[in-house]
């Protein structure tokens, strides 16, 4: 059996992109179906279409929405590695920058003047993300040139509108009504502000895990040597939000973990790393820089304490793929947070699924055709 399937790059993440009505017809569940078309459990993913890392590691399944107001609507689903697991409880913001492309590719949206808008909604958390691509003078450019920070190469551009995004997961954009909580973790106490928008957060303050603010070049390493403690604030985070009954039944992609500090040069207005997936991001996650973006413009949180907490037209964040800008505005009564990605095809591709799991998606069909 054989799945159709693009391969895009969507800011700086790579995803699978499927249409879901290919996937119905494995009459497999996507829990099972996904891990073994990305060739999970294997930290290689030798034998299927992951790239072995969480920013390869990542799927987007889409389709036309009935709905009058909304053009497309996408689930994400970010697929274990070493486990043969998916996680639906959160969206990637990085790829969500592939829809609207997608979209105006496949034929779904016609280009419409210098910018095409295509109104996404993502069925992970209901958030509603506009989508502005460039298509000057009404297409696409033959050639994309459109350049980013952790990228080496050229991409169409594509901004995202994050729309009312504060508390999609939890309900609030404090969940705790706190700007910082107290945390006890890994034998100790963390000052932490959690956070929700676009995904839930917990941020940390850098001096709080020895981190040299002066230095960023420094902070990967210094990161590494504390995953384990890390991952242990993180999951009392989730219980404190709401998101686990226990840190042991925490997710693996919610919250996620950010570590800032204040700006050592002016080209930013904070230093950050955010993890992912347990291992520290190689840029900045998207949906976790809407929730940074709100935290800054938060008086008391760990980030409005970096930068004064006031409303801001900008936010310009260090990351370790250099300096990532985002903006907010309101528009029409509604608050737009967002920042401007790229994104490209990489490959239309037929995907050969593994001949045991064709075998009961072949049973499971002529069971229901009987």
């Amino acid at each position: 059996m054989n799945i159709q399937a693009e391969w895009m790059r969507g800011g700086t993440s790579k995803c699978w992109v499927f249409e879901s009505e290919h996937l119905d017809e494995t009459a497999t569940s996507l829990d099972e179906l996904l891990p073994k078309v990305f060739g999970s459990p294997d930290s290689r993913q030798i034998d299927g279409v992951g790239g072995a890392t969480s920013t390869t590691s990542k799927a987007v399944i889409l389709h036309r929405s009935s709905d009058a107001e909304i053009d497309v609507e996408f689930t994400f689903a970010q697929v274990g590695i070493e486990e043969a697991t998916v996680d639906w409880g959160s969206n990637c913001g990085n790829c969500s920058a592939v829809v609207g492309l997608y979209a105006i590719e496949q034929g779904w949206i016609t280009p419409s003047g210098d910018t095409t808008r295509v109104t996404t909604r993502n069925t992970n958390t209901g958030q509603i993300i506009i989508q502005r691509v460039d298509t000057p003078g009404g297409a696409l450019p033959i050639v994309p040139q459109a350049q980013m920070p952790g990228v080496a190469t050229a991409g169409y551009k594509v901004g995202l509108g994050f729309r009312d995004p504060a508390g999609k997961t939890t309900g609030s954009f404090l969940p705790t009504s706190n700007p910082t909580d107290i945390l006890l973790a890994a034998g100790r106490a963390w000052t932490a502000s959690l956070v929700d928008a676009g995904a839930p957060v917990v941020i940390l303050r850098a001096e709080e895990l020895g981190l040299d603010t002066a230095n960023y070049d420094s902070w990967m390493a210094a990161v590494d040597s504390q995953l384990i403690a890390l991952d242990q604030v993180r999951r009392e985070a989730a219980v404190r939000m709401g998101l686990a009954a226990t840190p042991a039944q925490a997710a693996r992609a919610i919250p996620k973990l950010a570590i800032a500090a204040a700006p050592q040069d002016e080209d930013s207005d904070a230093s950050v790393m955010m993890l992912s997936m347990g291992k520290p991001h190689p840029a900045l996650a998207i949906t976790g820089s809407i929730a940074l973006t709100l935290g800054a413009q938060t008086p008391g949180t760990i980030l409005g304490e970096i930068t004064g907490g006031a409303p801001r037209a900008t936010l310009r964040l260090r990351t370790p793929a250099g300096v990532i800008e985002t903006w907010s505005e309101e528009l029409e009564g509604s608050m737009y947070v967002g920042v401007d990605r790229t994104a490209r095809s990489i490959a239309s591709s037929t995907i050969h699924l593994p001949e045991s799991l064709g075998s009961v998606a072949d049973t499971d069909l002529a069971s229901a055709s009987r």
